[in-house]
């Protein structure tokens, strides 16, 4: 057996964790991420599968296979560079070819007229060199990406043994042995240098019909393969990945009109090939509305949603999406998850969740620092918004307290010996959100929302701004008349709870885009409540940075003193676009480059990027205020970093080190956008 370290626990890892659990000869001895939240890693750890988030201490004789899915080209070279010799390394383009074609067939099943056009179109879009050959070794398929790696001809490979195309050709033993073979490399005789995967094709009555082979060009990664052309040879490969995946696949011509299943849709549906092929694409439905023809009607997009299929009336969600050739609508394909193992994980949770909830720390206006008189005013604005039952809605920037005000309005009022919970409305999918909120009823069972728990006390809607309009619609019904109804539900229930929303969005802009309801911004703007940003009140920088400093010295255990004049001047001249978090990150980073016996933080333990603005940012022939010179200097470095980054607002995100929403904010602010 084979122990197998994945690298990325995104979708693509999830994926392949799930995929590889299934194989009796593969072990998946752990996954790796940075997000401890990525859907691989919560997998992982329900079915007691180690996770990490590092992957340079595993690097060791115990690992055969190294699966990278990260999709960076940087932690790949590294990978190649620093695994043992015995260890193999799959690229995430190999990877994420298995993957996708198990996991997101929507994106390369572009469907024309037949399952043959369906089989181009996709395999058109994989640009990786491609060899298949029949029992007796003679080669069948050879695509245009292998000729190129081979420098033998379509014409002259076809036909012949699969030893006259590729003398160091392993697939007549792949063929022998029935096993699969991952990630090996070779040396063509062309010069090239590929990594190649290999695997037996068996039909569906377990008979063993011929071999092919994946491979790809690693002398240059970026440069990719031309199309792929003859599909006849390969549909038993295209049909055994697609029977292989645990979601249902349907997929409907430009009419409505089944073109094809596969053996999930047929097990949940209940369905066979005969019942829905040639039908209307109404034929499954049992409960609800044919998304496949909604989708025709729009030529969008559509996920998420909840309907009954089948002779059963299995309970469902069904993600579907167009197929748009050159501009014309070819049909809709869908693919059709069951609910079962969705509820439990939903179980889970909504479990974990209140224990997170139970865990949050209460906090009051003692907790917000500085003396500014703009942190003052906001301050007071709280006291009395706290003193009232009323709706308050909290503006400012991404970083400055926002969540902190909600946390003392809610201990100063009446209601702190009640509940607070804190809803982020931009983290969740609609449908989710709602049933988070309101609650729902589900074959009789009723599930409690957080306006349940809440009642008597306070609900933090974060991010407002996200909310979809229909959303919206349901939370404005509540303010109004302090009633709510359970998703899947017709009782109105009576419900006191104190909103508290928070945007760092301009809800007016929304608003005037029709992206935001009038009347809900109403009824949430009863008492707004600015929040400003660390930019707006640099006076009060240097007492929340002694406050971050006892509190980071607690959680390293350090004993760091204070900071040196000029250390703290350089803090102070910058501008600090992610406000408070920033400034406690680049507080932390200094504290872990001094060495053990500094007590003091000097300037040259601050980055680069705070000493250099420092130095720079401030030009004494300027005329204007303090602020004007900050805002024009920012309107500087913005405009620089979007020229350095050729208009591209993530690079400029990034090299900023600041959020792509706080980046967006910025452009507005100055009119840059």
């Amino acid at each position: 057996m084979q122990n197998i370290l994945i690298i990325g626990a995104g979708k693509g890892g999830y994926a392949l964790l799930r995929l590889f659990e299934q194989a009796d000869y593969l072990q998946v001895k752990g996954i790796v991420d940075i997000d401890e939240n990525a859907p691989g890693m919560q997998y992982a750890k329900k079915h007691h599968i180690h996770t990490y988030t590092d992957w340079k201490p595993l690097l060791n004789g115990d690992i055969q296979i190294i699966i990278d899915v990260t999709g960076s080209k940087e932690v790949f070279l590294e990978l190649l560079s620093k695994r043992p010799v015995t260890t193999v390394l799959i690229p995430g383009e190999i990877a994420n070819l298995i993957v996708t074609l198990v996991e997101e067939k929507n994106k390369f099943i572009q469907i024309l007229d037949s399952k043959k056009m369906i089989q181009e179109l996709i395999f058109n879009s994989i640009e990786e060199g491609m060899i298949g050959i029949n029992e007796k070794g003679i080669v069948n398929f050879f695509n245009k990406s292998a000729s190129k790696m081979t420098k033998v001809s379509i014409e002259d490979a076809i036909g012949r043994h699969v030893y006259d195309v590729i003398s160091q050709s392993e697939l007549p033993r792949i063929f022998d042995s029935g096993q699969i073979e991952l990630n090996k490399e070779l040396i063509l005789e062309s010069g090239t240098k590929i990594v190649t995967s290999r695997y037996p094709m068996i039909n569906e009555q377990g008979k063993k019909i011929g071999a092919f082979a994946v491979f790809k060009d690693i002398s240059e990664v970026v440069r990719l393969a031309e199309e792929i052309t003859d599909l006849t040879e390969i549909q038993t490969m295209l049909e055994a990945i697609i029977q292989s995946s645990e979601d249902a696949i349907s997929v409907v011509d430009e009419e409505g009109k089944g073109i094809l299943i596969n053996p999930a849709y047929s097990r949940i549906t209940g369905l066979s090939e005969e019942e829905v092929i040639g039908k209307p694409a109404t034929a499954d439905i049992s409960e609800g509305e044919s998304i496949h023809l909604k989708v025709l009607q729009t030529r969008k997009p559509i996920r998420g949603v909840n309907i009954r299929v089948g002779k059963q009336k299995k309970d469902v969600i069904v993600n579907v999406a167009p197929i748009i050739v050159n501009n014309l609508l070819k049909g809709s394909v869908g693919v059709i998850h069951d609910m079962t193992e969705i509820r439990s994980l939903m179980k889970e949770l909504d479990q974990a969740r209140t224990l997170i909830r139970n865990l949050e720390l209460s906090y009051s206006f003692e907790d917000i620092l500085g003396k500014s008189e703009q942190i003052q005013l906001a301050i007071n604005q709280a006291k009395l918004a706290a003193s009232v039952p009323i709706t308050v809605l909290l503006r400012g920037e991404v970083g400055s307290g926002k969540e902190l005000f909600a946390h003392a309005i809610h201990s100063a009022s009446n209601r702190r010996h009640n509940r607070f919970f804190r809803v982020n409305c931009s983290s969740q999918e609609e449908h989710l959100l709602e049933r988070e909120l309101f609650g729902y009823e589900e074959d009789g069972v009723v599930y409690s929302g957080l306006f349940d728990e809440a009642n008597n006390g306070t609900l933090f809607l974060d991010e407002v701004g996200e909310l979809t309009n229909k959303t919206q619609a349901k939370l404005l019904r509540v303010l109004r008349e302090n009633a709510f109804v359970r998703i899947g539900g017709t009782t109105s229930i009576p419900v006191d709870v104190r909103i508290i929303a928070a945007s760092y969005f301009n809800l007016e802009k929304l608003m005037r885009e029709g992206l935001f309801r009038e009347d809900f911004y109403f009824q949430l703007n009863r008492m707004p409540i600015h929040v400003p940003s660390l930019r707006e009140r640099k006076q009060d920088i240097s007492s929340i940075a002694e406050h971050l400093l006892v509190k980071l010295n607690k959680e390293f255990g350090r004993n760091i003193e204070g900071f040196t004049k000029s250390a703290m001047e350089s803090l102070t001249l910058y501008d600090w676009p992610g406000n408070i978090r920033e400034l406690e990150n680049i507080i932390s980073r200094a504290m872990i480059f001094l060495e053990a016996q500094d007590r003091i933080v000097e300037e040259h333990h601050l980055p680069k990027s705070i000493l250099s603005f420092s130095e720079n940012g401030f030009n004494e022939a300027q005329l204007g205020t303090l602020a004007e010179q900050m805002d024009e200097m920012e309107k500087k470095v913005l405009l620089n970093a979007l020229r350095v980054c050729g208009g591209n607002k993530s690079q400029t995100a990034k090299k900023l080190n600041i959020s792509l929403r706080t980046l967006y904010y910025k452009l507005e602010k100055y009119n840059l956008d």
